[in-house]
Formats: C-alpha cells, sequence, structure tokens
C-alpha cells in the first residue's frame, strides 16, 4: 500500500499593500478604492477585517485576538457585510476565497467632516 501526503500552507497576496491615501477631499463628497485579496494557495481559506487597535503600530505582526465567526455558510453568507470606520466604509469585511480566487474589497471614504482620518486595519487569514 502506498500512501503520500503533501503538506501545505495558505498563501494570499494583498494588493496595493498599504497605505490606501485618499488625500484631499471637498466636504461632502465620496470617493472609492480598491483593495484586492488573491489566494496563492491550493487552500481555500477564509478572512475577516478588523479595525486595529488605536496603540497597534500600523504593520505589528502579532496576531490580534477577534477572531472570524465559524457560523454556518448561508449565514455567514448573510453577515457579510462592511465595516464602518470613521470616515471609512470597508466591504465585504469577511468572505471565503477559494484556491487561486480573489476577492475585490472596496474602501470608501466620506468626506462628511473637516479634519484629517486615518484608520488601520488588520486582514485576519485563517490557517495562515
Amino acid at each position: 500500500v502506498r500512501v503520500s501526503a503533501k503538506a501545505v500552507y495558505s498563501k494570499f497576496s494583498i494588493e496595493p499593500a498599504s497605505p490606501i491615501n485618499f488625500g484631499a477631499m471637498i466636504k461632502g463628497t465620496k470617493k472609492t478604492q480598491s483593495v484586492v485579496l488573491e489566494n496563492k494557495g491550493m487552500l481555500s481559506f477564509k478572512f475577516c477585517i478588523h479595525q486595529a487597535p488605536k496603540d497597534a503600530p500600523a504593520l505589528e505582526s502579532k496576531r490580534y485576538e477577534k477572531p472570524c465567526t465559524t457560523l454556518a455558510p448561508l449565514l455567514e453568507l448573510l453577515l457579510q457585510d462592511h465595516l464602518d470606520l470613521g470616515m471609512f466604509t470597508v466591504s465585504p469585511c469577511s468572505g471565503s476565497i477559494a484556491p487561486w480566487g480573489q476577492q475585490k474589497i472596496t474602501v470608501e471614504c466620506f468626506a462628511g467632516q473637516e479634519g484629517t482620518c486615518e484608520e488601520n486595519i488588520y486582514f485576519d487569514i485563517t490557517s495562515r
């Protein structure tokens, strides 16, 4: 009896990596930019996007403690909504990506008030 296996891990890319800069905007206007999360591996994976804690550096490698949901697939699809962060809205903020697939993440900025707004988000990739 011949037995074989191949051990692999999740491989992914995020383009553009960072930062997303909307530049100067006129109060009351809206701009949209996209980020593409691509699965470059042989396994499907789930992702969740969260707001980074205010005291955490933008590129900190520590994994944050807020886990992805482990709900039934149909319920999870219904919850793939958006994440509001000050002037920014990120959507979808969770999902699943098949091998060699990709997900377009939309980041929308609505300049509702004067001033500068800066937020940090992180992508939690399961089984990475």
